[in-house]
């Protein structure tokens, strides 16, 4: 969170969630379903996020750099 806070790239990790949530098939590229696992990963530069969707809700799991987004919290 604090990472997140202190990147100046806030508004526009803000700005590809909102239109993930508006119109998923825009980001086509930079949208992919993690292998064993029930999220899809959203690239915004060297930040990943990480969200499923279960019954048209958006549901952000994850807002992460890059190397430590992928790692499973048990």
């Amino acid at each position: 969170m604090k990472a997140l806070l202190r990147s100046n790239k806030r508004t526009l990790i803000r700005q590809k969630i909102d239109d993930l949530a508006n119109d998923p098939s825009t980001l086509g590229a930079n949208v992919k379903r993690l292998q064993g696992r029930p999220e899809y990963r959203l690239r915004v530069q060297d930040w990943r996020v990480i969200f499923r969707i279960e019954q048209d809700i958006l549901w952000i799991d994850d807002i992460a750099p890059r190397g430590s987004a992928y790692e499973v919290n048990p």
